[in-house]
């Protein structure tokens, strides 16, 4: 499992020119899922993500989880980030999940997230979507199980 975070101010997502997504302060996931991807890796993933200190404290350090702050999470499937651009000039995407377990595994990463205290606000799986953010910081991470 693999997720792009992003510390964000503001983000929401539209499908159809309209916002089915949308929060404040905290993160923007990505979330790519991969065939060997289980149950361990989204919980693993969860308790990372809303654990990992990336805000910071009152001397600038990165001190605080967005449990700490009260962040939200906008949570993104995005089966692009498994995709394999080595050879060639159009991407293999292989390696991602197929969307029935990729869509099972997305709703429970999501529903662990909730479990946490977490606001979590969703594009729509496997939809285009248009995403818009303002990053904090900027502040990216990659995190995978």
């Amino acid at each position: 499992m693999r997720v792009v975070l992003q510390r964000s101010k503001q983000a929401n997502v539209k499908v159809n020119g309209e916002v089915v997504g949308e929060i404040t302060n905290g993160f923007v996931l990505l979330v790519g899922i991969t065939h060997n991807d289980t149950e361990a890796d989204v919980k693993y993933l969860a308790d990372k993500i809303v654990n990992l200190r990336i805000f910071e404290d009152e001397n600038e350090k990165m001190n605080y989880s967005l449990l700490d702050v009260g962040g939200q999470i906008l949570s993104v499937s995005q089966f692009t980030l498994y995709g394999d651009c080595r050879k060639g000039r159009r991407p293999n995407f292989m390696d991602a999940a197929k969307p029935e377990k990729a869509e099972i595994l997305y709703n429970l990463f999501n529903h662990m997230l909730r479990d946490k205290a977490v606001f979590v606000a969703t594009g729509q799986f496997g939809s285009m979507m248009d995403v818009s953010l303002i990053n904090d910081g900027p502040v990216t991470l990659i995190v995978e199980s």
